[in-house]
């Protein structure tokens, strides 16, 4: 049986936050102030200080000890893995072991879920969570209670001191949360919400006519660390740009982007107003990886001890060569209720030819391209991640506020764009013009002007609509 896990205050509230984040401002300030003033063991139960410590030691042999004891737990007591019985019996390295386990994806804990549960986790352990609607699967799982999310706030403290952010620093928060009073006729577009010391923008209302009551926010409280997603932030930024606001951005010490791939020209325009580090995250709903950037660094370094890190190709294979484009497969640590064991995200990277010195043993990649569903397939059938497309700054795109790829059928394109001002049809061909010569003639490409862009129930945007099922077309050459 499991030992005892000490309580996390943060997970018994966990299914009242909807409640307090819709509370009036004075009881939400009252409870809020209350509550930060409570220390982390308290909060988030003593394995977060335990976690904390670990977050930045990277010990090989330490680490091959929480794959082993990872993957004994689930071969022991998860339906699944129950015919692997004896595989951890002999001497051998674990990674070897750990090779001969299938790779399971999304779609296989769907259809079985309970195939996937640990026979010897308590019921009353379980944490229910869900994946966010942007994919084709969304998925229903379970993580450890008052184990995953004590985890999870460890290492991402230890990300946040990359950037140096101060205890009790006042943080501008543009990661989706919903404002409830920007719904109410004449009420606020923005809130400070005093726990984590956030100012929150209503990610709903990016258009520019928004933006002067977003400045008299931030010129007001003065935030000095930003955490957003980047298609969340870009609008901001340009507005900014135009519209000049020192006595907000020269107080930003760093800018941490969450959740969204960040584009080359969403980075140009990040630096050219806030001045300070960029540093990138990520992570995904299942928790069982996360990686970052570094303040000198763009590239993604995987925290050795959340979990176990494997680049895989098409055929399941190890990735070894750099510059090569894999599929991110991890092997959970700490989750006894629903072990991820070679787990494929959905996400690809590409493989890095060295490390960081400052993160020895650190796994890293040069950069993550998104889902195989953020692939353009060209009429040739070659594949051209979204993120090629949307590292270019088209010129001809410079004043446009916001766009969005959608393809129903291979080598066709169509590229939604908002913009406060009519596009003539020379601009939109030469708009078309640009996209195309992007994908090496492989797509058509139509312009269609449309009002708003709609995001994600979670408030991120979606570069790419893919209609397509391109599974078919991926293969193991590498990245287009």
């Amino acid at each position: 049986m499991t030992a005892a896990i000490p309580m996390a205050l943060e997970d018994l509230l966990h299914p009242l936050l909807g409640r307090y984040m819709e509370a009036p401002g004075w009881i939400k300030a009252a409870a809020g102030n209350a509550y930060s003033w409570l220390p982390p063991r308290v909060r988030l139960g003593s394995a977060y200080e335990r976690f904390r410590e670990e977050a930045d030691v990277a010990d090989e042999d330490v680490c091959m000890r929480q794959l082993e004891a990872s993957l004994r737990w689930a071969i022991d007591t998860v339906p699944a893995y129950a015919r692997f019985r004896g595989l951890l019996d002999a001497r051998r390295d674990v990674r070897d072991a750990l090779l001969e386990l299938p790779v399971t994806d999304k779609l296989d804990i769907k259809r079985h879920p309970a195939e996937y549960l640990s026979r010897l986790a308590p019921r009353a352990s379980r944490l229910e969570m869900f994946t966010g609607g942007s994919t084709r699967n969304p998925l229903q799982f379970f993580v450890q209670k008052h184990v995953t999310r004590p985890k999870e706030a460890a290492f991402i403290q230890a990300f946040r001191a990359r950037a140096h952010v101060e205890r009790g620093a006042l943080v501008l928060a543009l990661r989706g949360r919903t404002v409830p009073s920007a719904a109410q006729p004449g009420g606020h577009i923005w809130m400070h919400e005093p726990i984590k010391r956030q100012l929150i923008l209503s990610s709903d209302h990016l258009e520019r006519r928004y933006m002067p009551a977003y400045a008299q926010a931030l010129a007001q409280h003065r935030p000095t660390y930003i955490e957003a997603f980047p298609s969340a932030l870009y609008p901001l930024a340009r507005w900014l740009a135009a519209n000049p606001l020192p006595e907000f951005t020269r107080a930003v010490k760093a800018v941490m982007l969450y959740s969204e791939n960040v584009y080359g020209y969403q980075m140009e325009k990040f630096r050219e107003v806030f001045g300070c580090p960029i540093l990138s995250h990520y992570g995904h709903s299942e928790r069982v990886l996360m990686a970052a950037s570094m303040p000198d660094d763009d590239r993604y370094f995987f925290w050795p001890r959340y979990g176990h890190f494997e680049l895989l190709d098409a055929e399941n294979r190890p990735v070894t060569q750099p510059g090569k484009l894999g599929f991110v497969v991890g092997t959970s640590y700490d989750n006894k209720v629903m072990p991820f064991v070679r787990y494929r995200t959905g996400d690809l990277a590409v493989l890095s030819d060295r490390g960081h010195p400052l993160l020895p043993g650190y796994p890293a990649c040069e950069r993550i391209v998104g889902r195989l569903q953020e692939f353009i397939v060209c009429r040739d059938h070659r594949l051209v991640s979204i993120t090629t497309i949307g590292v270019a700054h088209f010129p001809e795109l410079a004043e446009v506020e916001a766009i969005q790829y959608e393809q129903d059928r291979p080598g066709f394109l169509t590229l939604k764009v908002v913009a406060d001002h009519e596009l003539s049809g020379e601009r939109r061909a030469r708009i078309a013009a640009a996209v195309a010569a992007k994908t090496q003639g492989g797509c058509d490409v139509a312009v269609t002007q449309v009002p708003s862009i709609a995001r994600t129930p979670r408030g991120k945007a979606r570069m790419l609509v893919q209609n397509i099922d391109i599974r078919r077309y991926f293969g193991a050459a590498g990245e287009a």
